[in-house]
């Protein structure tokens, strides 16, 4: 259980971290509000309080509790090079929402996934999260942004294959840093490492890399 249970507001509750993180959240004692459209508000756990807006249209920020944890995981579902427009119109939208909802709630601390960068792929969707982490970090808001580069779990499986290839760029000296960088991390991993940025809120703005991803423990 948190020490200090706080309240936590999570846009993309419904997505496919959200749809797991708020549970864990509402485990260890934290009261969570979840935005959600109405079709979609079946999803949430009991104890969870619904939230009913658009991520991008905004409109909900009157429902922000002042002093809150803002937890924005929205994002367009499967990344891929000929989504480039829906990365700006959702992604990077939503968290222009997000952000100024959260600075009118005079939020506590703001989480971020964003995602591992530079790299030599999936150039639109890095450029739109290297965007969104400068209007975070201009927000005057204390925030953790977290940086993995693919979250392996259910539906998400097929990077595995990469995993020999990883294990030989960590053993070059000229590629260990990239390869680090850039490497897998799973759907627990992940999970643990935004449930921990939820209870040690940031002073100033924190950036949690892949290995610090991997390594995030939670009592």
């Amino acid at each position: 259980m948190a020490d200090s249970p706080q309240t936590v507001f999570v846009a993309g509750s419904t997505g496919y971290m959200g749809s797991r993180l708020v549970p864990l959240l509402l485990a260890r004692g934290h009261e969570v509000r979840a935005l959600t459209r109405i079709p979609s508000v079946a999803r949430l756990p009991m104890g969870c309080h619904p939230v009913f807006g658009s991520a991008v249209g905004g409109g909900y920020d009157s429902h922000v509790p002042s002093g809150c944890t803002f937890v924005h995981l929205v994002g367009v579902a499967h990344p891929s090079p000929r989504k480039a427009e829906q990365f700006r119109t959702v992604d990077l939208a939503s968290l222009r929402v997000s952000a100024a909802a959260a600075q009118k709630a005079k939020a506590r601390h703001f989480v971020f996934v964003s995602v591992a960068h530079p790299a030599p792929a999936m150039k639109p969707y890095v450029a739109v999260r290297e965007e969104c982490e400068k209007i975070v970090a201009a927000s005057g808001l204390n925030a953790t942004i977290l940086r993995p580069w693919y979250v392996l779990g259910p539906g998400h499986r097929w990077p595995y294959l990469l995993l020999p290839m990883y294990w030989l760029m960590e053993q070059i000296p000229s590629r260990r840093e990239t390869a680090l960088r850039l490497g897998l991390v799973t759907l627990p991993q992940m999970l643990h490492a935004l449930v921990a940025a939820v209870e040690n809120p940031a002073q100033g703005v924190k950036i949690v890399e892949v290995p610090a991803i991997r390594a995030a423990a939670v009592d």
